[in-house]
Formats: C-alpha cells, sequence, structure tokens
C-alpha cells in the first residue's frame, strides 16, 4: 500500500510524472465507468461520487458563475477574513517556491475573494476561471482542492489528475479552512495551486501554518474589540448596581461584576431571554456595540415546545417578562434541539453530539458551529459545556 503524508496527495519519494500518468489511468476508468486500476484515496472517491451526482461532464470546464466586481468588493468588506488577508498572503508568499503558485483566499461559500502570485500561473488560472469572483465548489467546478475542503470541512490536497475536470489535471492544490476562533464557524478557505510537477511536500505544512496564523489574529483582533466595548461601557457599569455582565454580540464577557461566569453566554438578542448560570433568566439591553446582561425582575420558568406544523419545525415558548415567542428551526437544530431534550440535565459534548448526527466524531467543529447559531435562535433553551435544556426551561417534543 503506498504511504503518504497525513493529508497528502503524493507520497515522499514519487516519480511526480509517473504518478500523473497513473492517476489519468484511473480518472479515464472511473468517468468511464469501469474499475480503476489502482485505489483512489478515500477522499477524492467521495468527492468524485458527490460530484458525479452533480451530474458534471470532466472532459470540459462547468460553469463558474463570477460573480460582478462590486459584489466581491461587497464580500471582501463583510469578510472578517479581510482583517487577516495581509498575513495570510505574506507567509505564503515568503518562501523561495512562491514564484511558482498562487495564493487564493476564498469565503465560506468557495467564492474566491482574494488572489496573488506568480504573473505566470496567474494567465494560467484565468484561462481555466480559477479568477475573483468565481465559484469553486464541487458542485460547479467539481472536485478541487478548495470546494473539497469546503465538503469534507477539512485540509485537502489534490494531485492532477484527482481532480474532476480534465482541465485541471496540470494542476496541483493545498487548501485549508479557516474557522472562527470565536464560534467555529468556517469563514472560509487558504488555497496554494500551481503546476503539477512542481508541487513540494512543505506546502501542506505551510499553509497549515498560514491558517494557524489567521485564526491566532482573528482571535487578538476579537480580544482588541472587547477591550474597547469594556472602555466604552465604563460609564454606565461604573453606576450600575447587583450583578451584571457586559457581552458582545456573539455572548463573549467583556466584563463581569457579582457573578462568576465563563469566557461566554449564549448570544445575546432583542427581546429575548438568555438563562445565565448565577443569575437565572436575563432580559438583554443594548449597549452601544454591545449588550447589558442582567436578571430580569420578572422572571419565571420558562416553557418551549417543539412542534411540526406544516412540515417544518415550530419552538414555542412562554414565560419571562417578554409574554412568550416563537422560532422557526431548521432540520439540523430540531434534531439537535430533540437530542438535548432526550439527553436531560446530563446533556451531550460535541463528540457525541457529532456521533448521533453524522455517525462519528469527525464533525465536532461544525456541531459547535451549528449549536452556536442555534443559540442565536433560541438563547435561553440551550446551555453550553456541555451542551443541554438549560436550567429554568421546561421543554417537551412531539413525536416526528
Amino acid at each position: 500500500m503506498t504511504s503518504y503524508r497525513a493529508g497528502s496527495a503524493v507520497a515522499p519519494g514519487t516519480d511526480l510524472g509517473q504518478h500523473a500518468r497513473a492517476l489519468r489511468r484511473v480518472h479515464d476508468a472511473v468517468m468511464g465507468g469501469s474499475a480503476p486500476v489502482a485505489p483512489v484515496r478515500p477522499v477524492v472517491s467521495r468527492s468524485w461520487r458527490r460530484t458525479l451526482g452533480f451530474g458534471l461532464d470532466p472532459t470540459h470546464a462547468n460553469a463558474r458563475d463570477p460573480l460582478p466586481l462590486g459584489e466581491v468588493e461587497r464580500r471582501r468588506r463583510a469578510s472578517p477574513l479581510r482583517l487577516v488577508v495581509d498575513e495570510i498572503r505574506a507567509v505564503l508568499t515568503s518562501v523561495a517556491d512562491a514564484s511558482r503558485f498562487i495564493v487564493v483566499v476564498t469565503d465560506a461559500d468557495g467564492i474566491i475573494l482574494w488572489r496573488e502570485g506568480s504573473p505566470g500561473v496567474l494567465r494560467t488560472a484565468d484561462t481555466l476561471g480559477f479568477s475573483e469572483g468565481a465559484v469553486w465548489t464541487e458542485d460547479h467546478v467539481g472536485t478541487n482542492a478548495i470546494g473539497t475542503a469546503l465538503a469534507e470541512q477539512a485540509p485537502v490536497q489534490l494531485f492532477s489528475a484527482e481532480h474532476f475536470e480534465e482541465g485541471q489535471h496540470p494542476w496541483y492544490c493545498t487548501a485549508s479552512p479557516v474557522h472562527d476562533p470565536r464560534t467555529g464557524a468556517m469563514l472560509g478557505v487558504v488555497d496554494v495551486s500551481g503546476p503539477a510537477l512542481t508541487l513540494h511536500p512543505a506546502l501542506i505544512a505551510l499553509v497549515d501554518t498560514a491558517t494557524k496564523l489567521a485564526e491566532a489574529r482573528l482571535w487578538r483582533h476579537h480580544e482588541q474589540s472587547l477591550q474597547r466595548l469594556r472602555r466604552s461601557a465604563e460609564h454606565v457599569l461604573a453606576t450600575t448596581h447587583g450583578p451584571v455582565l457586559l457581552v458582545d454580540d456573539d455572548g463573549w464577557v467583556a466584563h463581569h461584576s457579582g457573578v462568576l461566569v465563563r469566557d461566554r453566554i449564549a448570544a445575546p438578542r432583542e427581546n429575548l431571554p438568555l438563562t445565565v448560570p448565577g443569575l437565572g433568566l436575563c432580559l438583554p439591553e443594548r449597549l452601544g456595540e454591545g449588550w447589558l446582561v442582567r436578571p430580569d425582575a420578572q422572571a419565571a420558568v420558562l416553557v418551549a415546545t417543539l412542534r411540526t406544523v406544516g412540515g417544518e419545525a415550530l419552538l414555542e415558548v412562554s414565560g419571562g417578562s417578554d409574554g412568550g415567542w416563537r422560532a422557526a428551526l431548521t432540520p439540523r437544530h430540531a434534531a439537535i434541539v430533540r437530542l438535548l431534550a432526550a439527553a436531560g440535565p446530563d446533556g451531550l459534548t460535541a463528540a457525541a453530539l457529532s456521533r448521533s448526527l453524522f455517525g462519528d466524531e469527525e464533525h465536532q467543529v461544525t456541531v459547535r458551529a451549528e449549536v452556536s447559531r442555534l443559540r442565536r435562535v433560541v438563547g435561553a433553551i440551550v446551555a453550553a459545556t456541555p451542551y443541554r435544556v438549560a436550567e429554568g426551561v421546561h421543554l417537551t417534543c412531539d413525536p416526528h
């Protein structure tokens, strides 16, 4: 069996030209409906199956659907990666081989937002539609490191004919997702691409270093934003009596007084109660760019019911000073709520939720991001560490 480094598309000491020719024979066999003459790496096999299911044609370039420049600029401004893209490019273009590849950064939709590198390689990339504004998800262009990294939610390296489209066979691509260190949500993908026969074994480590640096810098930006929030609220906090928290829009704690809390609570929303250990039910109050969180004087036990209405999941909540509210849930969020209700007060870890939702423990980052989004919708209902139905909430779920 061929021995590969972790995540590498090519085993050490491989003759790249010979390996590219062998992969082409494998690709031709699979696309023609025959048994491959050699094993296909599992990540490639999974992607080829997905791509064939989309009905794409491997013999020519499929639609890239490039966005207008104005929309690309809007997405750049909205992306948290704008804060760290210069550091990413500096790391990846500082090596001697940078003259032989290009660096690409996409958003979470697989849309290329930034691109830089060798002029010659950039010109070749243009002929493939590998340019700003193009959509490089698997359902658009087939198996490629960016789209497959998004689909697998993991780093991916592809070499030559492991790509689905024949036009991409002269290329290698090494891609790694970047996650928001605050929420676990995927922000986009960092990719290095170049001529297949120039693939260097150190590229996987280099791209990994760039993504880790980006996430570390994003965390530093987060810490600085909490400091700014504290300074902007000093005059209010100085005159506020009793236990209180000051948190940002994601629930990260910038200041606490009269209560011991973890670094984060559920993300606040206007008129949506929260449960906070040590404070009980609270009703957040907007304060500048953050939220003031303190006990709700009219707090009561929250009664919540998850129902299926017209084929859609609806969470109905009563209690608290707001008098009640309802929220529509996605099928995934409804499944999480049902699992937490069944788990009781002991709750579930991210690993346990991953097993229940996906059949393995390999999707814990996805689980954390999904629960983070769920808590934005349901507020006080779901608590964390472990994930569970919060104290003071009586939750029932109808059969589904």
